[in-house]
């Protein structure tokens, strides 16, 4: 944000009288009220006053400050249907008035879908990949990696990528390249909210959505991020022990007892009127987590009374603990890793998850995970 030094009128040479005269800066203002006025006087049943002031940059932040549990960005009931069409046959569901439900995945509507993936593939194990529209360098570097093994130790997965809408002045060429990809790919979802890291509680209910409705005939499911590692090999032999539940079951890197972020400078930061507890409950690191398929659509059900808040892993066990669960300790605790430092080819094939900085380390750790058959260990 730019900042103005000054009052922005040219200093008035001041000659002493009884009268101080009125500055010609201070005229124009008064001027310019005067008029706002009378234009506001003179439309008071219409929408022109609310969309003056819903297009000043200030409202932006009184809306977050005075409505901190709605979405930031625009409203997917706002956006223009030029800008990103709909399918004929989807009805788009109007926002519903208790704030409540802003987390409630079927406000929102899928515009990019693939409903019969689960019917015809009837996978084991479903990784679901939150991932902004313009990432394609991950997209294609998970299918070209661990998002292209579709039958391990005998079970079928099935990988898919979750998108909201793009947004900025190339959002439409953006959108255009996106429904391009879902033909040639077949593997990308999209639903109408803003695709923003505000959003990522949004995107995650979404997810769970889809997989309530389209995907009840897998056993598991997992969200894992854009920017990982993921040894489904690794991941595979831990769900397919006899000790792990298949309901009610939620497992990664677990995080007890979190203070909830209240420095509004952090990435983060979750103000008191989202969150009002200053503790988080129980959950998963949102860098991978794995669970029962019986879960997702129960916390659709539930996320209609858990206020919307912007921590979207924190989110899920809020979730849980609403439904009186809690998540699981894996049997290997140590195989959720955050990060490794450098890269060991023995370590790397040991663990279930690690983060990467960059989409061609998927690439080159994979690559080098496998050249070469039997124990990559010495």
């Amino acid at each position: 944000m730019e900042k103005q030094g000054g009052s922005g009128c040219k200093r008035q040479v001041v000659v002493e009288s009884p009268v101080r005269p009125l500055r010609p800066c201070f005229i124009f203002l008064l001027f310019l009220s005067t008029v706002i006025l009378i234009i506001l006087l003179a439309f008071p049943d219409s929408s022109f006053q609310t969309d003056w002031w819903e297009n000043l940059s200030l409202y932006t932040y009184y809306r977050r400050w005075t409505k901190p549990d709605r979405p930031l960005g625009p409203s997917p009931t706002t956006i223009p249907p030029t800008t990103v069409p709909a399918p004929p046959s989807t009805t788009i569901r109007p926002l519903p008035t208790n704030n409540y439900h802003f987390g409630y995945p079927r406000n929102y509507h899928f515009i990019v879908d693939e409903p019969d993936k689960c019917n015809t593939q009837t996978p084991f194990l479903v990784l679901i990949v939150p991932v902004a529209p313009g990432n394609l360098a991950a997209r294609d570097a998970i299918r070209r990696t661990w998002g292209n093994e579709t039958l391990v130790q005998g079970k079928k997965v099935q990988t898919l990528f979750m998108l909201g809408l793009p947004g900025g002045p190339d959002a439409q060429k953006l959108q255009e390249k996106v429904n391009q990809e879902s033909q040639v790919h077949h593997d990308l979802l999209q639903s109408n909210f803003l695709d923003s890291y505000l959003n990522l509680t949004i995107k995650t209910m979404v997810i769970m959505d889809w997989l309530a409705t389209h995907c009840t005939n897998a056993t598991y499911a997992m969200k894992i991020d854009s920017d990982m590692f993921l040894n489904v090999e690794n991941l595979m032999t831990m769900l397919l022990r006899p000790d792990i539940p298949k309901m009610n079951y939620l497992t990664g890197m677990l995080m007890w007892n979190r203070p909830v972020i209240r420095n509004p400078n952090s990435k983060w930061y979750v103000p008191v009127e989202m969150l009002a507890d200053n503790r988080y409950p129980t959950y998963t690191l949102g860098m991978g987590y794995v669970f029962s398929n019986d879960l997702p659509v129960r916390f659709v059900e539930v996320s209609k009374d858990i206020k919307l808040f912007n921590i979207e892993d924190a989110y899920v066990g809020a979730c849980m603990k609403k439904l009186g669960l809690s998540p699981t300790n894996s049997p290997d605790p140590w195989q959720w890793k955050a990060y490794l430092g450098k890269y060991n080819r023995c370590e790397f094939s040991k663990v279930i998850t690690y983060i990467v900085s960059r989409s061609s380390q998927i690439v080159d750790y994979w690559m080098d995970l496998k050249k070469t058959p039997g124990s990559p260990c010495p």
